[in-house]
């Protein structure tokens, strides 16, 4: 309840969008492999800039 107008920091917004990303990552996987590959390629991306905020 008193989270409820709590800003997201901008490692929580990359959190949400790598989770996004592996989860369309997968999805895609059933389809089109290489698009999958795309898509992780890109989570990975946003990972490393997660990780770049931790140090």
């Amino acid at each position: 309840m008193f989270g409820l107008f709590k800003k997201k920091t901008e490692k929580e917004k990359l959190q949400e969008k790598y989770k996004k990303l592996l989860k369309e990552s997968y999805d895609i996987a059933k389809v089109n492999r290489t698009q999958s590959d795309a898509k992780a390629a890109e989570a990975n991306e946003v990972l490393k800039q997660i990780e770049g905020l931790g140090k």
